[in-house]
Parts: C-alpha cells; sequence; structure tokens
C-alpha cells in the first residue's frame, strides 16, 4: 500500500484547492478525460495506464486506485452520457520549484456534459484548416497529458478566426502532430499510419486502443502525407473516431473513409 497521502476532491462537494497547490502554480501535474456511460468509464484500463505513466515519468508516488476507482464509482454511478475528468498534481509544498520532501497528491473529480456535436460530426465529417500555431519540442513530456496546456489555448484562441470544425497542428519542422484536442491517423493502400510522438503531442487513450486492435505506423507525417490518403480521421476517447471531410482543398468522401476503417477493424478480428 502507498505510504504518502492522497485527498480526492469532487466538484459536488464543498472542499476547496488549496492555493498553494503545485498544479495551480506551476502546471506540476496531469489528467485524463473519460467518456462516461450508464455509470461506468469507458476505456478505462487505458485511462488507467495513462495516469500511471505520467506518475512513473514525472516522478509521482503511485496512485491509490483502489481508493480512486471507489470514488469514481460512487460518483458517476448515476450518469448516463456524461464526460469525467481526472485531475493529479503534487499537492503542497516545496520551496519554489524545488519537490516537497513528502508528496501528498491532490486528485480532483469532475463531470460535465457529453458534447452533443460528436454525434453529428461522426455523419458529416469534419473540415480541418491548419492551425498557425506550433508545438514546441520536448520529448521528457511527450506523449502525456499534463496540466502545460497553454499551447492547446493559444490553438483554440486561434480558432476562434479560423471558421472551420478544428485544425491540423503542425511542430516547428512543419510535421503533422495532432488535432486541437485530439489524435490524427490515416489510411493509404490499406495501411493505417499517425504522427510519430516522441518530441511533442499526446499519444490518446483512443489511439492506444486502436494500436491493441491493427497495425499502425508512427511516422514523420506532412501535410502532402494527409492530403494523398485514402481517409484521415481524428479521435480521442470522447469521441472516438471521425472521418475528416476536407484538408485545405482535399475532399474526403465520408462514407468511404467509414467504410475503409471498418473494413480494417473487421477483416483484424477474423485474423
Amino acid at each position: 500500500m502507498p505510504t504518502h497521502m492522497q485527498t480526492i476532491i469532487t466538484t459536488d462537494q464543498n472542499s476547496t484547492l488549496s492555493t498553494q497547490d503545485r498544479g495551480l502554480n506551476y502546471g506540476d501535474g496531469f489528467f485524463t478525460t473519460a467518456k462516461v456511460v450508464d455509470g461506468k468509464v469507458q476505456y478505462w484500463a487505458y485511462h488507467k495506464a495513462r495516469l500511471t505513466e505520467c506518475a512513473l515519468r514525472l516522478g509521482f508516488p503511485n496512485i491509490n486506485f483502489i481508493e480512486l476507482e471507489e470514488h469514481i464509482g460512487n460518483y458517476i454511478q448515476s450518469c448516463k452520457l456524461n464526460v469525467l475528468k481526472i485531475v493529479v498534481t503534487r499537492g503542497e509544498g516545496g520551496r519554489g520549484y524545488n519537490l516537497p520532501a513528502k508528496c501528498n497528491l491532490t486528485i480532483l473529480l469532475s463531470v460535465a456534459a457529453y458534447p452533443q456535436n460528436y454525434l453529428n460530426l461522426h455523419q458529416v465529417g469534419v473540415n480541418l484548416a491548419i492551425s498557425p500555431i506550433k508545438l514546441a519540442a520536448q520529448p521528457l513530456l511527450a506523449g502525456l497529458k499534463t496540466l502545460n496546456r497553454l499551447e492547446q489555448v493559444l490553438i483554440k484562441k486561434a480558432m476562434q478566426s479560423q471558421h472551420f470544425d478544428d485544425v491540423i497542428v503542425l511542430d516547428y519542422n512543419n510535421n503533422v502532430i495532432e488535432a486541437s484536442a485530439a489524435n490524427i491517423f490515416a489510411i493509404k493502400d490499406q495501411r493505417i499510419f499517425t504522427p510519430q510522438l516522441d518530441e511533442c503531442g499526446i499519444k490518446g487513450v483512443y489511439l492506444q486502443s486502436l494500436c491493441d486492435k491493427l497495425t499502425v505506423e508512427f511516422k514523420v507525417v506532412s501535410i502532402a502525407d494527409l492530403i494523398e490518403a485514402d481517409a484521415v480521421f481524428i479521435c480521442n476517447s470522447l469521441m472516438a473516431a471521425i472521418p475528416v471531410k476536407s484538408i485545405e482543398s482535399r475532399i474526403f468522401d465520408v462514407s468511404k473513409s467509414q467504410l475503409l476503417l471498418k473494413e480494417l477493424l473487421a477483416k483484424e478480428a477474423k485474423c
């Protein structure tokens, strides 16, 4: 059993977050956002693996999942279709950026409404622009969903004047990394590829689950690679895989894209 303490706060309580919390002051923490259906967290094993990896790579103590899962179960038992957000911080302590001598985790649970527009986008697809905001390289944080999300805030701010459903986000070498809050993958000649995420970007829960079902190649991806693909999708644990309808002047057949992915999944299921 863990020797450290962890405090679990839910937004339906009168609990407050300390002004000295390191997540608030330094972004010293991480999170995951999950779809809840009929009181159950979808893809929970993958969300749990994400939280475990973040804790390990950032030097956090182990999360007491027995206690956390009990709290989550009680918290979401009446939820029909919602979004659960789990935020983990290093708690209080330490002078400046220095780590506290003893780490007591703070875990914040909150529930929000499910974005209804995802249901429609599955049918009509998404139109993508290219974000003017690029992602900086930091291999130590690559793949992790930390609380340092200012790049994504700037991306969303820029989207307000772009008038597209979402954007493709590049790194400073003009390689495709992800969408504003989702991964990107494409199908070309019956093969799936997605951007490599060894310097920046987040490896999402849905993408990880897809990798466990199909062979997915992680590689350097350009805008041209996406435009020349047979189908392109954006994905995360809330929306699953949504087909791309357009990238710049390239128009994709949404129904064909959906069929290509369905056939690949069906083919793999038979193997």
